[in-house]
């Protein structure tokens, strides 16, 4: 806790350029080596630009109610001549603080625009609160409901409360989602696509990162070949083409689009933005490069921009994967380059179906 406080003192002092020179090399070095720094810094920034805008509203409004307080509306009823309208009499009377006000009203308007476009593309902290709120929300809408009534020997004969996507990670049935899609779960199965389903249990969970590591603990669950697929370690520019595979209905749906910036909502920099159509179930599914790579997790879209989706990044995979003893990871795919290289796109597809699942949950 006291570190935490320490490193908010020390944001503090950097915005608002407190920090002696030594000091300001140190604090960004620390920036470019912990993602998570970064982040709080463009979210304080964004509460304390936020803040500003709200009071140069708020003085906005004192100004104009100081000039409609000037208005001395109560004369005209005794000062109205034959055939001269009210309204030209208000003028005639009162033309100076009605220019101020109108004045004031025209920046409030300008003002309260530009802080909902600022809003809209960068949040404020109230709106960062609200939006990973709605976030959350959106990732909900993303847990497809999925009230199919058929049985399996293996699931539960109820229908699922809700759905997601997840792929596997390890040959011998561990698999990667979003903790979103599974919080909360009694039980959980997840189904292959030639409709098999398997009981899994939640093996790990990263709340700070959003991801869950599943693993099949059916006893008909097959090993699965080799993957045909990588996780990425390295970042992926603006503009790569990308592409997802998931369940926002009973069977897998592609998605395709490219990289549309290198960090997620509000300057996430443990996330990607990505123009692809993602609905309900998109979450946990895997976000492949052109070359086969998975190079991130499909987790949340944003409602106010068309097309634009976010996933987190593949290096925070790897790091989950790091909580798995190494011995229990089975035959891990270690080529230098994806087995999916070179391949069009309809053939990557075919290879990487059998490895993505829908996620049925149960509570």
């Amino acid at each position: 806790m006291r570190n935490e406080i320490e490193l908010e003192a020390i944001i503090e002092d950097y915005l608002n350029g407190k920090l002696s020179a030594e000091e300001v090399k140190a604090f960004e070095e620390l920036r470019i080596k912990d993602p998570s720094v970064d982040h709080k810094l463009v979210a304080h920034k964004v509460f304390l630009d936020s803040l500003k805008d709200y009071g140069h509203v708020l003085s906005l409004k004192e100004k104009m109610d100081t000039a409609h307080a000037t208005m001395n509306v109560e004369a005209l009823k005794t000062e109205l001549k034959p055939h001269t309208s009210p309204i030209v009499k208000l003028w005639r009377n009162n033309k100076s603080a009605v220019a101020v006000a109108a004045s004031f009203i025209l920046l409030a308007m300008v003002s309260v625009f530009a802080i909902q476009h600022n809003t809209k593309q960068n949040g404020s902290y109230e709106m960062m609160r609200r939006e990973l709120d709605r976030i959350k929300n959106s990732q909900n809408k993303l847990i497809r409901n999925i009230n199919s009534n058929a049985k399996t020997e293996a699931a539960p004969v109820r229908p699922a409360k809700f759905g997601g996507t997840g792929f596997a990670i390890t040959s011998n049935g561990f698999l990667c989602t979003n903790l979103h899609v599974i919080n909360g779960a009694d039980s959980v199965y997840v189904q292959n696509s030639k409709g098999e389903a398997y009981k899994a249990k939640v093996y790990y969970t990263d709340p700070q990162y959003d991801l869950a590591i599943l693993q099949i603990v059916d006893k008909d669950f097959s090993p699965l070949s080799a993957l045909p697929y990588k996780l990425k370690r390295s970042a992926v520019g603006m503009g790569e083409n990308v592409y997802t595979l998931g369940f926002p209905k009973d069977d897998a749906v592609l998605g395709q689009g490219y990289v549309s910036s290198g960090t997620g909502h509000a300057g996430d920099t443990t996330a990607y933005q990505v123009s692809i159509p993602v609905n309900p179930g998109n979450s946990g599914g895997p976000l492949l490069d052109n070359n086969g790579n998975v190079v991130g997790v499909i987790s949340a879209k944003e409602n106010q921009v068309d097309g634009a989706a976010f996933a987190i990044k593949s290096k925070y995979i790897l790091e989950a994967l790091s909580a798995i003893p190494s011995d229990s990871l089975g035959r891990r795919s270690v080529a230098k380059k994806s087995p999916l290289q070179g391949l069009s796109r309809l053939k990557q597809v075919e290879k990487i179906q059998d490895y993505v699942f829908m996620i049925k949950v149960y509570n």
